[in-house]
């Protein structure tokens, strides 16, 4: 490996550097994401890769219809995405020539943590001191590299099985398994026999009565898809919160993305998915501008769809990490491999914003 002659100084200004150039082309794929297509492609997109974080997988994502598109790559999306020293522990070698997916890979610490939660950097061979523990901390991010199995060779990975279901069929334990995360939340589930009995909706949520309401009248599918919509209502969305009213549209769009997110996740159809118009909404957030509003959207909606994935008992389809890997993604994020050119970025952020009732209407 050649020797880096660059000084201290010079080499924290080119992670800087690099840096800013990810966030500036995070910001510009997130930007594009302005419909309830592009939207949705973005989550399904997610579904697939659950082990990364959103604005990773929006970076994975890019770069790797760019090297389809260069024709470095034979498929428009990725299958399994790891880091060098991870294939190569997996007895795979990154083809010569391959660029990597450059990503945010976290940077940690040892800290010295008191009991009121404050904290401090610890150095070299330093120890905490009276009423302090030592413990790693995310300090900060930097880039590195991932590679897609089709840029690289050697062993073959073991197949993994993934859902298949027949159009208008649910998953096997899915609606039980959502039923069950509702109840234990304290809602009391419902059926209605037919839109016209809950005003016209698909399903209704309503916080100062505890209920959860679907209607009957639809086919196991669309029933289930129904019911992890209302159970994104009742993970996310609080009828206390000041701003429910003024971000009523950011509250569908979460339970309607958590949704397809959980359907996603089963292998489930979901072109019929419907997501309202995402700059409309986004753009209508005071005092934050729109690329930060869909940033915190999509990471609230994905680390709520993972708890509750992580609750069920459901086969669900790989979550892009290559098969029997004993190396976690927080390590194969963190080892870059040999330097290469890349494109695209990621981050992660909060909360927004909430409904007293939450409605799913034909269609939504």
């Amino acid at each position: 490996m050649r020797e880096d002659t660059r000084t201290p100084d010079d080499q924290i200004a080119d992670r800087i550097a690099r840096l800013d150039a990810l966030h500036e082309r995070l910001a510009s794929a997130i930007d594009r994401l302005v419909t309830g297509q592009d939207w949705r492609r973005a989550i399904e997109f997610a579904a697939r890769f659950r082990s990364r974080s959103f604005n990773n997988t929006l970076l994975i994502w890019v770069q790797h219809a760019a090297a389809h598109e260069e024709g470095r790559v034979p498929d428009p999306y990725p299958t399994r995405v790891a880091g060098y020293k991870q294939w190569k522990a997996l007895g795979r070698s990154v083809d010569k020539g391959q660029a990597g997916y450059q990503i945010l890979a976290p940077v940690t610490a040892r800290v010295a943590v008191t009991e009121d939660g404050l904290w401090r950097r610890l150095g070299k061979g330093e120890k905490p001191e009276a009423g302090e523990t030592a413990k790693s901390r995310m300090v900060g991010v930097r880039p590195a590299y991932v590679w897609d199995v089709s840029q690289t060779s050697g062993d073959p990975l073991p197949t993994q099985p993934a859902p298949a279901l027949l159009e208008g069929e649910a998953p096997p334990g899915l609606w039980d398994g959502l039923a069950h995360q509702i109840q234990a939340a304290g809602f009391t589930l419902h059926e209605a026999p037919t839109a016209a009995a809950i005003d016209g909706a698909n399903g209704v949520t309503h916080w100062l009565k505890r209920t959860v309401h679907v209607r009957a009248d639809m086919d196991p599918a669309a029933r289930v898809k129904t019911l992890a919509h209302e159970l994104g209502h009742v993970i996310l969305h609080d009828r206390d919160d000041v701003d429910a009213v003024v971000h009523r549209g950011i509250a569908e769009v979460e339970a309607e993305s958590f949704a397809l997110m959980v359907a996603a996740s089963h292998g489930m159809n979901t072109e019929r998915y419907t997501v309202p118009y995402v700059a409309t909404w986004a753009s209508r957030v005071p005092g934050q501008d729109p690329v930060t509003t869909i940033q915190k959207t999509a990471t609230r909606v994905r680390t709520a769809a993972l708890q509750a994935l992580e609750q069920l008992e459901t086969p669900q389809i790989p979550d892009g990490e290559p098969p029997s890997s004993s190396i976690s993604t927080v390590v194969a994020d963190s080892q870059a491999g040999p330097r290469q050119t890349a494109s695209a970025a990621q981050s992660a952020l909060p909360r927004p914003t909430q409904s007293s009732t939450g409605a799913e209407g034909p269609g939504v």
